[in-house]
């Protein structure tokens, strides 16, 4: 049975401008492939509704989850939910569990919460929230798409907290080898070696170090003796004149 599948969304005009590097990706990367979960597709759009609308149902048609990041805090341009529930076709509004969370930590912070703030706690019907230790409002799930915050810290919890409820598969193992010869050099013996093992991936990226170029050949799969075979191979081409 084919591993599950899944896409990125990343949301914010911070991100396309350059302003906010992202990090919430690689560390989702490494999170998934951990679960045994292909993160397969990654899509940065700006803070604009039919955009999102737009993104989302392509991204959930085709994959098994999309996780978002961006967009569900209390300002103006934090419009995340509402396309979510536009693009499920779901109504939204202030939800009365996410509303006594945000009320109880703005209880024990002795902050208001006001109405800007209050938007954090608007939900779509039909999701299940998702826990938020660090600042309290919540994220969520509706149908596959799995709504988080953008702050990195805030994000990684919250993949904390929903990894173990999804069904993965076995893990993604890596292995690699550097070669002292050029990309185009190996390039044609590396086909043959994949063709070889169609159930196995393999990458190869070219550098240069001290003066030398060289190639590091990576090859990924789930079984870990098939890993093993193809890096015998690999060694052996590594050592070749």
């Amino acid at each position: 049975m084919p591993n599950p599948t899944a896409a990125m969304l990343v949301i914010g005009d911070e991100i396309l401008s350059g302003r906010t590097r992202d990090t919430n990706t690689h560390h989702l990367a490494n999170a998934l492939t951990a679960r045994g979960i292909r993160l397969r597709e990654v899509r940065v759009v700006a803070d604009e509704h039919d955009a999102i609308v737009l993104a989302v149902n392509a991204l959930r048609a085709s994959h098994d989850h999309v996780f978002t990041s961006g967009g569900i805090g209390p300002t103006h341009d934090d419009i995340t939910a509402d396309a979510v529930a536009a693009a499920f076709g779901a109504p939204i509004g202030v939800r009365e569990d996410a509303h006594q969370i945000l009320r109880a930590h703005y209880q024990r912070t002795g902050l208001e919460l006001n109405e800007m703030r209050l938007r954090m706690a608007r939900i779509p019907e039909g999701a299940a929230l998702i826990d938020n230790p660090i600042s309290a409002a919540p994220g969520f799930t509706l149908g596959n798409v799995h709504v988080m915050a953008g702050v990195p810290a805030i994000f990684e919890a919250m993949v904390a907290g929903v990894l173990p409820g999804l069904t993965g598969g076995d893990p993604l193992l890596s292995q690699m080898i550097d070669v002292q010869r050029g990309e185009g050099e190996i390039a044609r013996p590396l086909a043959d070696l994949a063709a070889r093992y169609p159930d196995l991936s393999f990458g190869s990226y070219p550098y240069q170090r001290n003066g030398a170029y060289g190639t590091q050949l990576v090859v990924r799969g789930t079984d870990a003796a098939q890993l093993d075979a193809a890096m015998v191979a690999l060694a052996a081409l590594a050592a070749q004149p």
